[in-house]
């Protein structure tokens, strides 16, 4: 039981992630610094909010602290959106999508280097079958040059937000850390959005375009930061990075229940797999095997 609430967290979190792919691509056409500034704005204000109702309280950052958070909002959050929007005119998404979902195994390798905690080879082990299993429901596209090199951008974000939050997550807890995460980001998105699309950017938002910042800054954001930090807290980068196959696996079947057509068998094999690999790397057996030995020799 004490493992079932982060599991839950992380998955959700993950989920509210992979259920967003659409609303995301309705801001294909919007400012996009300036939008992505306001949603993040909007989110740190409400983890502040959020913190002051439970009571949490919010540490301040000192030293080395600042280097950690600021390059999870450069890599994890600000980077990482001009890499999506980049890479998607040089590549099709499920290139971008399936170098995110490369990310288990390598969170599994340096998470518990970061953490200073023995490696899992079944954590690794299920990282690798998620990962095979998020590829084949992604699907493989089309990609030049250029395409893989924002995929391969994509993917060392992806890993930054996880991993470079390690080191800070003991002593600002996973509110903290968003706080100052999505408030650095804010300001540096910001920046980007007067010098790059100018001071009037934000007047061409549409109606659409401001709803469907909200709804990215209240749950992808504000909400599954939150998760998502205090699973990996709790369960360890290499654990809670097994949880990022979910969310390929929620894109789809959001996909289907907003009138795409249903997955393919391909797609169901790969949710098959994505299952597999999360059993495989979450269900203890260490302590099942320590059992099956006491009682082998309590019979002798």
């Amino acid at each position: 039981m004490s493992r079932f609430l982060p599991l839950l967290a992380g998955t959700t979190a993950m989920a509210l992630v992979g259920g967003s792919v659409a609303i995301s691509g309705s801001l294909a056409g919007a400012p996009m610094f300036t939008v992505q500034a306001l949603r993040y704005a909007a989110a740190c204000l409400l983890l502040v909010g959020y913190a002051r109702a439970r009571r949490i309280p919010l540490v301040r950052p000192r030293g080395a602290d600042w280097a950690w958070l600021t390059g999870i909002a450069t890599t994890g959050l600000v980077i990482f959106n001009v890499a999506l929007v980049e890479g998607a005119r040089h590549a099709e998404p499920a290139v971008l999508g399936v170098a995110v979902a490369c990310v288990p195994p390598l969170l599994a390798v340096l998470g518990p280097v970061l953490e200073q905690a023995p490696a899992s080879r079944s954590v690794l082990a299920g990282a690798v079958v998620v990962t095979a299993g998020a590829a084949l429901v992604q699907g493989f596209g089309r990609a030049d040059a250029a395409g893989l090199g924002w995929a391969a951008v994509t993917f060392a974000c992806e890993a930054g937000f996880t991993l470079l939050a390690v080191p800070v997550l003991g002593r600002l807890g996973a509110a903290g850390v968003s706080v100052h995460t999505t408030a650095l980001a804010a300001g540096l998105l910001a920046v980007l959005g007067v010098t790059v699309e100018g001071p009037g950017a934000v007047t061409r938002l549409t109606g659409p375009d401001l709803l469907a910042g909200g709804y990215l800054a209240v749950l992808v954001t504000a909400v599954a930061f939150v998760l998502w930090y205090g699973s990996v807290r709790r369960l360890g980068a290499g654990t809670a990075g097994l949880l990022t196959g979910v969310a390929p696996v929620a894109a789809a079947l959001a996909g289907t229940a907003l009138g795409a057509p249903a997955p393919r068998p391909l797609v169901w094999a790969g949710i098959m797999t994505v299952a597999a690999g999360l059993a495989l790397g979450l269900v203890p057996r260490t302590a099942k095997i320590d059992d099956i030995v006491t009682s082998v020799d309590a019979l002798r």
